[in-house]
This record gives structure tokens, sequence and C-alpha cells, in this order.
């Protein structure tokens, strides 16, 4: 089977390339020009390059291609470029469903968030949950949204879409939690903020065969909840503590770490810089939780992931 992967130099489509070749697929990874291409080095996968948004260079690299999964995504949240944001997130993926069907590719699976249904408040929610949040929280949250409505309405066209929808992805070259874990991991991670914060599961090696399972096993137009469970960060740090003997971070109180958020914004806003805490990233923190029960992927597809402690153990 030829596929082809977009973002395939990310975090998630790097694990995606490297299952896909090993099941023996033909792969065509999709990237920029200036794209890091150091997960790919060792994968003897195609490349064809072009941007998420011009449809001409993702038609001809899908030339031939049976299967499009679509990993590519502008990934952050504090202060970020939201033109730049919707443009790959939002116009990214109505491009890559516009050459996808041009090109008579079969299917497509589409690597969502969690974030598409919004604040639940701590509730706990499944698939058939609808949005109840009337605002977004980044834009981030926006533009995910508006991508899968754009995903949703190819389905509702007659294309063969499925949408995984994936809780915190994490593993041991996690470019998000993983320079955190790294830090305690060498006793200088001593603060933390938002040690409560519940935070939703799983290894992106699991994420990627809940999409090989959904290529193969799901119907079309389905969503996918993915996650194997969910912990408190400060739990998390906890375990690995265990597991090492270190001591986990002092929690920073929520009041000082808003203060700081409120105090750096305005700053990082004057001076084009990203600080580590933003009024957004303290939403996230303290305001904002979204709460997943992922047991239709288990139950339709058969997928089994390890477990949440096996997860943070490849951390080490």
């Amino acid at each position: 089977m030829k596929t082809l992967v977009t973002g395939a130099n990310g975090f998630t489509g790097a694990h995606l390339v490297r299952a896909l070749l090993q099941r023996g697929d033909t792969v065509v990874g999709f990237v920029r020009q200036s794209s890091d291409l150091s997960r790919l080095t060792e994968l003897s996968c195609e490349l064809a390059y072009g941007d998420i948004t011009d449809v001409p260079a993702l038609e001809a690299a899908m030339t031939g291609v049976d299967i499009v999964f679509h990993t590519a995504a502008y990934v952050e949240l504090g202060l970020v470029d939201t033109q730049r944001m919707e443009r790959v997130n939002v116009g990214g993926t109505q491009a890559v469903l516009v050459a996808a069907r041009a090109a008579g590719v079969s299917k497509l699976v589409y690597c969502s968030t969690i974030g598409v249904y919004g604040d639940t408040q701590g509730r706990v929610i499944d698939e058939t949950f609808q949005r109840q949040q009337p605002d977004f929280s980044s834009a981030y949250d926006r533009t995910k949204y508006l991508a899968q409505q754009a995903v949703d309405a190819a389905a509702a066209e007659g294309f063969h879409t499925v949408s995984v929808m994936p809780s915190g992805i994490f593993g041991a070259d996690d470019p998000h939690f993983g320079p955190a874990v790294q830090l305690f991991l060498k006793g200088r991670l001593k603060v933390w903020a938002g040690g409560g914060r519940i935070t939703g599961i799983v290894h992106v090696d699991d994420l990627v065969q809940a999409m090989l399972l959904a290529a193969e096993r799901a119907q079309p137009g389905d969503h996918y909840i993915i996650s194997a469970g969910e912990l408190s960060t400060l739990e998390m740090f906890q375990f690995l503590g265990e597991q090492v003997g270190i001591a986990p971070p002092k929690n920073i109180p929520a009041v000082w770490v808003r203060l700081a958020g409120n105090l750096l914004d305005p700053i990082g806003k004057l001076l084009n810089w990203q600080p580590p805490i933003s009024r957004e990233r303290v939403h996230y923190l303290y305001d904002r939780c979204v709460r997943v029960d992922a047991s239709k992927a288990r139950r339709e597809l058969g997928w089994q992931p390890r477990s949440v402690q096996d997860t943070l153990k490849d951390l080490i």
C-alpha cells in the first residue's frame, strides 16, 4: 500500500512513518523545504516538498497514494502568530482535503485533538458530546475546531475520512513535556505551575496504532477519542520520582502564576517573545479542563494501549 503522511518530520508524523514502513508500506512524507528532517534520517521514506496549503504540490505528492494521514499542524499556546496558525491548521487541512479528492485518494485519516470538544469543565465526555463552550480558549483551539469542521464536511459529501482525537501525546522524544521531564530527571526541576491540572495521556506509538486501526476498521466519518487514562501533572512527577528516587517539584501557588501571566503577557507582545507563562497558558492550567472516555476506540477498533504508568516509564 502507498501512503502519504503530512507533517512527516514532526513528533507524531515520524513515529507514524516508522510504523507504516515496518508494516511494508511505501511511504511519502510531505514536508517543507525548510523542515528539520532529523527525525527521518534513518527512515527510508520518499519525501515530497511543499507548503501545506499548496494544492498542486499536495496533489502531485498524492499520485498513486491509497491513504493520506494528515498530522501536520501548528501547535502552540501563548503568544502565537494567529494568521499563520489559521493558514496551517485550517487552510492546510482544506488544501489536503481538496488535493486528496482530486488525486483519487480512497481514504484520509486526520489527527485532530480532544480540544475540539471545548472546555468540558471536568465532565468526562465521549464522541457523542456536542461542544458547549461558546467561545474559544486559544487560537489553537479555534483553528483545530474549524479544521475538524472541514474534515466533517468532506465526510458528509461522501469522502472517506476518519478523525482521531488524541489527548496529551507522550514519548521519549516528546518535544512538549519531554524537556521538563529531562530537567526533572537531572534534579533541576524544583518548582512547577498547575500541578493539579488533569491531563489525558497517550503514548505516541499507541496513537499511531490507533490511526492504523482507524484506517483499517473505521466507518466513513467516524471519530475516535484516543487516551489511555489521565493523571494530574503532580501525580505524573510523583510517579516518575518514585522510579528514580527524586522528590516531585513544589507546586507554585496559583495566585503567583496568574500574576506572572498578567505581567509577562504584555512584555512578550512588546518584545515578540514567547514567555514561559502567559494569560493563555494560565487559562489552560487552572480554568479549562477536558476529560475524555476512550472506550469506543477499544471497543470498535480493538485498540489496546499501554498503561499510563508504562507510558511515563518510557520517558525515563
